[in-house]
């Protein structure tokens, strides 16, 4: 089958947190814009993330990030599972601290209709983490 990106406007996405709570210029709507001159730029913390729920069951295959350099993760866990089940770890992913697209982190086939991405290890001294695009592939169901 091929690879498709699986986030849609009916995809819900929540987030750990965003800078000083300015949505409108760090919000989550900017993962998926396209824009390179905008992202989701999070607040401090020890570890921050990202959930997605799909409005149908998907099948992951691919994750694309693009960090700022100085602002990624070092360790980026992946969870997901089916509506009513509780979260199980997929894979980890170690991004590197570039600001350059890291495309094509395979990742363990599973179906899940929820996706969590923890960034637990951020390469700034407060936590934060600024990702530019967030891309998830794979095959909806």
């Amino acid at each position: 089958m091929p690879v498709e990106p699986l986030v849609c406007a009916r995809t819900a996405t929540r987030v750990s947190s965003v800078l000083n709570r300015d949505v409108k210029q760090f919000g989550k709507q900017h993962l998926f814009d396209g824009s390179e001159e905008t992202c989701w730029n999070s607040d401090q913390g020890t570890s921050q993330w990202v959930t997605l729920d799909f409005p149908r069951p998907v099948k992951v295959s691919q994750l694309h990030l693009q960090f700022q350099g100085g602002f990624s993760s070092r360790l980026c866990t992946l969870e997901g599972c089916r509506t009513g089940e509780e979260l199980v770890k997929i894979s980890e992913l170690y991004p590197q601290d570039s600001h350059a697209m890291q495309i094509s982190f395979q990742v363990q086939e599973t179906v899940l209709d929820k996706l969590k991405i923890t960034f637990g290890s951020s390469t700034d001294f407060f936590g934060r983490v600024v990702v530019y695009h967030l891309g998830v592939l794979g095959e909806r169901l």
